[in-house]
């Protein structure tokens, strides 16, 4: 019921324990980013290098 009200009036009210996932998931994403930019740019450097001929 306090999640409705909160979500109704607009106010972005988290616990400490919500504040702190939402910081850690943040986190995360920063590191992961950059980590699946490198896996694309591998994966589209093998995939030209098993088309061409030899």
């Amino acid at each position: 019921m306090r999640q409705a009200d909160t979500d109704d009036n607009g106010a972005a009210k988290l616990t400490s324990v919500e504040k702190k996932e939402l910081s850690d998931l943040r986190r995360r994403t920063r590191q992961l980013e950059p980590e699946n930019e490198i896996l694309k740019r591998a994966t589209a450097y093998f995939s030209q290098e098993s088309v061409l001929p030899k």
